[in-house]
């Protein structure tokens, strides 16, 4: 199972979308049962998605507290952080850069005077200030930080923690060894939950399909093709710049990362993606010592398809409602977006709430949110998977760039496997009565 992994998501992906195209055109538009069975069909991304959640929390902080109690040095710490954001930084310009320079070039919206396909809801209502951001790095409970799955705040906990427990020493070795274990029980964990990968890949698919069916694609075909065009562009950027540090491992990295991507991508998620993310960079050469620290801190400032996005979008609702925006506006905006994406990882829609936030500053009308809702699934399969190519490249490059790459290992390695059809049979450690003991 484990090395036929690809082969089966790709399976449940085409499958989905057979199922989904079926049950669409079997059924007449806002049927009441084909509504029934897309909800049961999206129990198993649901339940997945539910699963790797729970892995979340603990695979982060435990890795994170190892990694930097490990470095044994705060200088390299802080170095290493440093080069993390000066890359971050460079790929956020770039990708939204590339979205305003795509959409003012191509031009999807212009000429189409859409009208509001219904009401947005309570996106525009949604706090994403600059204060409520900083404030919201900061937890006031690691265990709430970790119950709630914010990244960001279980990144400042274990960065102080790590550091403490790097203080400290001899006796802080034994909770460094006790994190140590618990990275290795979650990613255990993983590969037992990634079993499931492909059946939630073929519900997820397959619910979107028949509620929406094909044709949803073909509508906005012009601006779902442009984007991911714009995506195809900054996939190539952002490996050419990585096989500049890497050279010719940079083309090895894209077969390491090629399950965490389909994963991202059928399922929206990024955090789907995280945890075999992990195991496929320590597979790749990373240690756990950079790897733990710059992923997490990458899945909140460094989501490149995700500000691509913001930037494109906006751009498309000014044009389709004929509103000109000058270069500095333009600008302007683009610097508000560097901003108001950070920190948008595991937040349901986060990319329509920084949109419906941009709107509002810039005068533009904010019900074009709901031009975007019918295909925004289809996007965000493109962006999240961008998103994962991004932290993979970047935190590849930044352990090249430390001189800490190690050689790789088998991409498909069998996992470790729990014991069965032992000796003992189950009654290991027992002090069996001969009595009723029987061979």
């Amino acid at each position: 199972m484990a090395k036929r992994l690809t082969l089966y998501i790709v399976i449940g992906m085409v499958l989905g979308i057979l199922v989904g195209y079926v049950l669409n055109t079997s059924y007449p538009n806002g049927d009441e049962t084909l509504a029934q069975i897309a909800d049961t069909l999206k129990l198993l991304p649901d339940i997945f998605l539910h699963l790797i959640k729970m892995i979340i929390a603990p695979l982060i902080l435990a890795t994170l507290v190892t990694g930097i109690a490990g470095m044994g040095d705060s200088a390299a710490l802080g170095r290493i952080g440093g080069r993390a954001l000066a890359w971050f930084i460079t790929a956020s310009l770039i990708s939204i850069g590339l979205g305003l320079l795509l959409v003012n070039l191509f031009k999807p919206g212009v000429g189409l005077e859409f009208t509001a396909a219904g009401p947005v809801g309570d996106l525009a209502t949604a706090d994403f200030t600059l204060r409520h951001f900083v404030l919201e790095i900061f937890p006031t409970s690691a265990l709430d930080a970790m119950a709630k799955n914010n990244v960001l705040q279980i990144l400042v906990f274990s960065l102080f923690a790590g550091v403490a427990l790097s203080a400290i020493g001899e006796t802080g070795a034994p909770i460094v060894r006790g994190c140590e274990a618990l990275a290795h029980l979650m990613l255990q964990i993983t590969d037992y939950v990634m079993r499931m990968a492909p059946l939630a890949v073929f519900g997820a698919l397959a619910s979107v399909i028949a509620t929406k069916g094909l044709g949803i694609v073909v509508t906005y075909g012009v601006f779902v093709s442009e984007f991911y065009f714009g995506l195809l562009l900054l996939w190539i950027i952002l490996l050419t710049l990585g096989g500049i540090f890497l050279k010719g491992r940079i083309f090895l990295l894209a077969r390491y990362i090629r399950e965490p991507l389909l994963l991202a991508f059928s399922t929206a998620s990024s955090e789907s993606a995280l945890p075999k993310l992990f195991e496929q960079l320590d597979r790749f050469g990373v240690p756990r010592r950079i790897s733990g620290f710059v992923l997490p801190l990458g899945y909140s400032f460094n989501l490149d398809g995700s500000m691509m996005y913001t930037s494109f979008a906006t751009m498309f609702i000014a044009q389709a409602y004929g509103i000109e925006l000058s270069m500095g506006q333009q600008i302007a905006m683009l610097l508000t977006l560097m901003v108001t994406s950070k920190g948008i990882a595991g937040v349901p829609r986060a990319s329509l709430v920084v949109i419906a936030a941009t709107l509002t500053q810039f005068g533009l009308p904010l019900e074009g949110i709901a031009l975007l809702l019918g295909v925004d699934t289809f996007l965000d399969m493109g962006r999240t998977a961008t998103n994962v190519v991004g932290n993979a490249v970047a935190t590849s490059v930044i352990t090249k760039w430390e001189g800490m790459l190690q050689p790789p290992l088998d991409p498909d390695a069998e996992p470790p496997h729990a014991p069965a059809h032992t000796v003992a049979d189950g009654r290991a450690g027992l002090n069996l009565d001969p009595v009723n003991y029987e061979k």
